[in-house]
C-alpha cells in the first residue's frame, strides 16, 4: 500500500506544536496588517495581532494561488507519497479551488500519484475537528479511499457554534448592516452564528449580554451531539482566554466531554472576526 500524507490549510488554527507532533504539513494563507504581509500563523504574535485590531487596524487576507498549491503538493509527491488535503471552506475562500486545480494538474504530470482535496465546508477548529478524526482513522490503519469517503460523508456533521463580542467586524465582512451593528452594540446584542451546509457563516440568533451568549453556544450542543460519540470538543477564542476556559468548563460539566482543546483563533480567520469571538466545535447534527 502506497504511503499517504494528511495535509491541511493553515486555517485549521491548531497550535503549531500539535501540527508538528502529528506530522501535518500546512499550506498557509496570508494576511496583511498595517501595510505588512505575513503568512498565516507567522509574523505577529496572536496578542500583538488582536491588540492592533483593537487599536483600529483593519487587516485583509489573501487566499492561496494555484502555483503556491502546486509547490506545496509537489514537494510531497516528489517524495513518493499520495495526499489527502483538508481545505478551508469554499463558502469563505477560493483557496480550495486553487488547490483542486493544482492537484488535477499534478496528477496529470505524475500519473502514479493521488491527491484528494476535500472541501471541508468548515472553518477554524471545525476544520481541525475534521482533521482530527481523519488522522485518527489513518492511525487506525484505514485505507486512503475509506478515509476520503468518511470525510466527505461526515464533514457536514461538524457543528460550529459561534458568538462575537464586536458587531462591527461582522459589518465590515458584509454579514450584517451598519445600522444593525450600531444598534446591536448599543443594546449589547450578541449574535449567534453557525456555518451552514454551503460552508458560509450565517447569523441564526441573538442573545442580550456576553454571559448569555457564551451559555447559548454550549447549550446548542445538547441537541447536536445526540447519538454521537464526541471524544473531544474544541473551543477557539479571539484573545479572550478566560471566556474560552469558562465555555470549556461548561462543556465538561454539561456533557462529560473531558478532552476539550482550546486555542486562539488564527490570524487569517481573526482578520474577519476580530477580537472577542468564542466558538465551540463538535460532531453532531446541525438541525
Amino acid at each position: 500500500m502506497k504511503e499517504f500524507v494528511i495535509t491541511a490549510d493553515s486555517t485549521v488554527d491548531l497550535p503549531k506544536e500539535w501540527l508538528e507532533e502529528h506530522h501535518i504539513p500546512v499550506l498557509r494563507l496570508s494576511y496583511t496588517i498595517d501595510g505588512q504581509s505575513y503568512p498565516d500563523m507567522e509574523g505577529l504574535s496572536k496578542k500583538e495581532f488582536f491588540d492592533r485590531i483593537r487599536a483600529g487596524a483593519m487587516p485583509t487576507t489573501s487566499q492561496v494561488t494555484p502555483s503556491q498549491s502546486r509547490e506545496f503538493f509537489e514537494s510531497i509527491v516528489k517524495d513518493g507519497k499520495d495526499i489527502i488535503h483538508i481545505g478551508f471552506s469554499s463558502g469563505l475562500s477560493g483557496s480550495v479551488g486553487s488547490e483542486q486545480l493544482a492537484a488535477q494538474e499534478l496528477m496529470e504530470d505524475y500519473p502514479d500519484c493521488r491527491i484528494t482535496v476535500i472541501d471541508s465546508l468548515c472553518a477554524c477548529l471545525g476544520e481541525a475537528l475534521l482533521l482530527y478524526y481523519v488522522l485518527k482513522q489513518k492511525q487506525e490503519g484505514k485505507a486512503y479511499d475509506e478515509i476520503v469517503t468518511w470525510a466527505e460523508e461526515n464533514k457536514l456533521h461538524v457543528c460550529h457554534n459561534v458568538t462575537v463580542d464586536d458587531l462591527h467586524h461582522l459589518h465590515r465582512g458584509g454579514r450584517i448592516s451598519k445600522a444593525t451593528a450600531v444598534l446591536g452594540s448599543m443594546v449589547k446584542i450578541k449574535p449567534i452564528i453557525h456555518v451552514d451546509d454551503n460552508g458560509k457563516l450565517v447569523v441564526i440568533g441573538k442573545e442580550r449580554g456576553r454571559k448569555k451568549s457564551l451559555h447559548k453556544i454550549v447549550d446548542m450542543m445538547a441537541d447536536q451531539i445526540k447519538g454521537w460519540d464526541n471524544e473531544i470538543a474544541m473551543v477557539t477564542h479571539g484573545d479572550c482566554e478566560k471566556d474560552a476556559q469558562y465555555v470549556a468548563d461548561l462543556i465538561r460539566k454539561q456533557y462529560g466531554i473531558q478532552t476539550v482543546l482550546i486555542n486562539v483563533i488564527g490570524t487569517v480567520i481573526g482578520s474577519h472576526t476580530g477580537p472577542g469571538v468564542v466558538a465551540t466545535f463538535c460532531m453532531g447534527n446541525k438541525r
